[in-house]
């Protein structure tokens, strides 16, 4: 369900979520840096980055997990909506069919019927994409956490003064270049300290984070 949860983090209040997350990255960077106050100047000497958080989180082990088991969770419902659908589609091809042959009882009865499958089929998909839509927040929410804290790290071990989030709305990027994306740095250094096991529904405990990697060379461009 990775494109289900990413077409999720397109939505307002994943937005909103996604851009708070990367508030709290730029909060806690800038905090560190005020611990220490730095020399006139000195200010130029420290690197900006961007992060698409909304890709970092459904490309990482943790993600895709969640992801899996998100489709798993929802599919016998997803089905049931498909069904009534087709229940609803099939019952219009009978109808138009039978235009002129039908008495009007019987073309009532059914255009009755198709109306009550109709509203039926309108709960079913409310209920659905609002159930959906909690799970995929908790599933954010989780994983978004600890990732600021993965972002944060690596922010003042590398000698970042601001991380933005490239996926948050009305974030005023126009151009990033790919040497700044630390998209894939995060992602690695995320499953580094919360490694999923194979076979498991559930991500291990996470272990202690390894140092982040100099930054001296480009990052891998985005995928």
């Amino acid at each position: 369900m990775n494109s289900r949860l990413l077409t999720a983090l397109r939505s307002r209040n994943m937005l909103t979520r996604t851009a708070a997350l990367a508030a709290a990255c730029i909060v806690s960077t800038g905090a560190a840096g005020a611990q220490s106050p730095a020399a006139p100047g000195s200010a130029a000497a420290g690197k900006v980055g961007v992060i698409s958080i909304r890709q970092a989180i459904v490309t990482t082990a943790e993600g895709k997990l969640a992801s899996a088991e998100l489709q798993s969770q929802f599919a016998s419902r997803q089905n049931e909506i498909e069904n009534l659908n087709k229940q609803i589609n099939d019952l219009q091809a009978r109808l138009q069919a039978g235009q002129n042959k039908l008495s009007q009882e019987e073309e009532g009865r059914l255009r009755q019927q198709g109306q009550r499958l109709a509203q039926r089929l309108e709960r079913m998909n409310t209920e659905y994409q609002e159930d959906v839509n909690a799970a995929q927040a908790d599933v954010i929410d989780r994983i978004g956490r600890k990732m600021v804290d993965v972002l944060d790290r690596y922010s003042r071990e590398n000698g970042y003064v601001v991380v933005l989030d490239s996926s948050a709305q009305n974030t005023p990027i126009l151009f990033a270049s790919t040497q700044i994306d630390v998209t894939q740095d995060i992602v690695r250094l995320y499953d580094q300290a919360y490694p999923v096991k194979a076979g498991t529904s559930t991500p291990a405990k996470p272990a202690a984070a390894k140092p982040a990697p100099s930054t001296s060379q480009p990052p891998a461009s985005k995928p």
